[in-house]
């Protein structure tokens, strides 16, 4: 009997928006900071290699990005398919842009990206986190996304430990043809 219930429900909920996902989304939304800001990080996906690196590092992907959940988040992998592989995953709440990054250090920090309506650079700010105390254990703390052009981007992530600033992650990235 169950079944029989859930069946029309699944079946209505797939058919619902399948045709235009993002309708719901008035005009007000798609020109806010925080929509702008998703949109210039949808133009990202791909693969990304580091420019100038080790020559280990050469040819190699350090940043894959792709669009998901219907084009309302894009998740970013870093170092992928290694054992240092970290996800991180762009999305709006409201008005916001925000992030949550899953660290090999098996915590989760949570950002907000600064609302702003030049979507150039992107400056990403710590709001908390899971598995983590900001006041002591080492984490990523805030961090910048800086678009070059199309194919290059730079990006500078603050490593936090014992509650300050311990050292910058940067890198400089292009787009693998």
């Amino acid at each position: 009997m169950v079944r029989c219930v859930l069946l029309p429900l699944v079946v209505a909920c797939s058919l619902v928006g399948s045709d235009e996902p993002h309708k719901h989304v008035t005009a007000t939304a798609k020109n806010d900071a925080a929509a702008k800001m998703l949109a210039r990080l949808k133009s990202l996906a791909g693969e990304w290699q580091v420019v100038n690196g080790a020559d280990e590092q050469n040819g190699k992907t350090l940043v894959s990005y792709r669009v998901t959940a219907g084009g309302s988040a894009v998740v970013e992998v870093i170092f992928p398919d290694s054992d240092m592989e970290m996800i991180s995953v762009y999305h709006r709440d409201g008005k916001d842009l925000v992030m949550t990054h899953y660290c090999m250090m098996a915590n989760q920090p949570r950002m907000r990206a600064q609302a702003n309506d030049d979507v150039s650079r992107l400056v990403f700010q710590f709001t908390g986190g899971t598995n983590l105390d900001p006041a002591k254990d080492p984490h990523i703390h805030g961090g910048v996304i800086e678009f070059v052009d199309a194919d290059h981007i730079r990006s500078e992530w603050d490593y936090y430990a014992g509650g300050k600033l311990a050292e910058k992650h940067s890198f400089q990235l292009e787009r693998k043809r």
